[in-house]
């Protein structure tokens, strides 16, 4: 138990009253001034104490980690309240056990922070007692905290495809703690798993498609856990977000069309190009990771250097819209309209008339699912949001539990 305790007593000590002096050679009597005998002897009361002990789980009250799970106990009554608060970071939460004895708190602490603990107990005997002791937590560099980045959004409205994805700035080596913390539910519910693709990155997908509709929440109550190699989570974080309508786009490099699909029906069949020999385009299940009205477009990006023969500088491709981190869009292309739904003659990218992009541009979620056919070249799990192109079972096997 903590060495911080606070003890109040409340004692009942009679007065000895003594009728006589004791001397050498007085007999065991005397009288007093009215002349009425008291005993040679009066035995003081017995002395009675009533003890009520606050105390916390605390073995020093500075440097206290904050992976420090605060506990406040009462031993010799029960407490009626308990408040712990600091002026930086508010009220911790906590419950009080049923007998009112313990008190637990459900968060864990901040970083250099003082925190009072403020209560107010009975003792045994019906006496109230109010105790205050205080304590200052360790102090933490951000070297030693994690900030966490959640994709979607709070409050985005996303694609069917669309995964959770949490970005850690510094690395999370106990992945097993901090992925215990970290929770996605839905309405309506659907089963999922996380997947570490590397101590800063790890996904959250359901088995199959989000179902068009569902409403997502995401809640990582990672403050204050131990990360591992003396990292703590920086900042527990919370978002929602919506899923739209299912918007599936299925496309062909060997028919060279696109077919737009919404919530299962056909709304149209668009023609396009995808890339040529020696820049085949990417068969698999991708989606849709940003979107751009107008895009500056430079072959040197993707290693095609000036001079090149394959070499492109175009500063205002219209309607561009991600599939890959390596540099696949879909996008108008209205320099290749007499090739679309021909032949395949761009770099990677999938190119349509300027109107077709436009209108699908203008459906387009981000997280919405594109699948590909008809090459020999495979989308890879990680260039891009690739979460889709591993069976379930494989994807659950990336988690740390």
């Amino acid at each position: 138990m903590s060495a911080h305790r606070y003890r109040a007593r409340s004692s009942v000590v009679a007065a000895l009253a003594i009728s006589g002096l004791l001397a050498a050679g007085l007999s065991g009597c005397s009288s007093t001034a009215s002349g009425q005998d008291e005993p040679d002897e009066q035995t003081a009361p017995e002395q009675t104490e009533t003890s009520l002990v606050v105390a916390t789980n605390l073995q020093k009250t500075s440097g206290v980690p904050v992976d420090k799970r605060l506990e406040v106990t009462a031993t010799g009554g029960t407490f009626q309240s308990v408040v712990v608060s600091a002026s930086e970071a508010g009220k911790l939460a906590g419950k009080l056990t049923s007998d009112k004895t313990r008190w637990l708190a459900s968060g864990l602490l901040e970083p250099a922070t003082t925190y009072s603990v403020k209560t107010v107990s009975t003792t045994e005997d019906g006496t109230t007692q109010r105790d205050v002791t205080r304590f200052t937590t360790a102090d933490l560099s951000l070297d030693q905290q994690t900030w966490a980045d959640i994709a979607p959004l709070d409050g985005e409205t996303v694609g069917v495809g669309m995964p959770v994805i949490v970005t850690f700035d510094v690395p999370v080596t106990d992945r097993a703690t901090i992925e215990k913390t970290m929770k996605v539910t839905s309405v309506p519910v659907q089963r999922g798993a996380w997947h570490w693709l590397s101590d800063n990155e790890v996904h959250w997908r359901p088995a199959s498609y989000w179902r068009a509709g569902t409403d997502v929440t995401v809640d990582l109550d990672i403050n204050g856990v131990p990360a591992g190699g003396g990292i703590y989570g920086q900042e527990s974080r919370h978002i929602e977000f919506h899923v739209g309508d299912a918007h599936i786009y299925r496309v062909n490099a060997q028919t060279h069309q696109m077919r737009v699909m919404e919530n299962g029906t056909l709304l149209r069949t668009i023609p396009i190009t995808t890339g040529k020999p020696g820049f085949t385009t990417r068969s698999g299940t991708k989606v849709i990771i940003e979107k751009h009205r107008v895009k500056r477009m430079n072959s040197e990006t993707v290693g095609i250097a000036e001079g090149n023969p394959e070499y492109y500088d175009i500063d205002d491709v219209e309607y561009a819209m991600r599939l890959t981190y390596s540099g696949e869009f879909i996008h108008a292309a209205p320099w290749s309209v007499g090739d679309q739904g021909y032949a395949n003659v761009s770099h990677g990218c999938t190119g349509m008339s300027t109107a077709n992009a436009g209108w699908l541009y203008d459906m387009t979620l981000r997280g919405d699912v594109v699948e590909y056919v008809g090459t020999d070249r495979p989308m890879t799990f990680s260039n891009g949001w690739g979460d889709w192109n591993v069976s379930f079972d494989d994807y659950r096997e990336g988690s740390a539990l």
